[in-house]
């Protein structure tokens, strides 16, 4: 992954595994490679961006805040999972990966199986929407070990 080919072909990485195994250190790695490479490239913690979204919605500026999102070839969303997502925050996130999808690349990190995303996003039909357009194009990575 050190050439970031998958930024050419607008894949997306998904690294699934318990807390402490890596998930957050490697992707962070390939953002900083990103950046050396001059790649536009965000990071940020889901529960962040949820937050972000829905304060722009109340705001009247969810447009911008998901265009400015939506921009980034290398877009890293840390810790999918460890708090629940309520129905508007899932929609806003679902607009954001649509935007994304075939277009640019997604990481994601989580700690929860892909086959229990219904439960953290509140709404299983939009999260397996959520999951179709990510794991399309993707690299699934199961990280397993012991927290170091």
């Amino acid at each position: 992954m050190g050439s970031l080919r998958f930024t050419q072909e607008n894949q997306n990485i998904l690294f699934i595994g318990t807390s402490g195994v890596g998930k957050t250190h490697l992707a962070t790695a390939i953002g900083i490679e990103g950046c050396k490479q001059g790649i536009s490239t965000q990071f940020i913690r889901c529960s962040d961006l949820i937050n972000k979204l829905q304060t722009a919605r109340v705001q009247g500026r969810s447009e911008e805040v998901l265009r400015r999102y939506a921009r980034f070839q290398i877009l890293i969303i840390d810790e999918i999972g460890y708090l629940p997502i309520e129905s508007v925050g899932a929609k806003l996130f679902f607009q954001l990966i649509e935007r994304r999808y075939e277009r640019k690349s997604t990481i994601i990190t989580t700690n929860i199986p892909l086959s229990k995303w219904g439960n953290t996003f509140s709404d299983k039909m939009l999260a397996n929407a959520i999951l179709d357009r990510l794991v399309h194009h993707a690299k699934v990575i199961r990280i397993t070990g012991r927290s170091y």
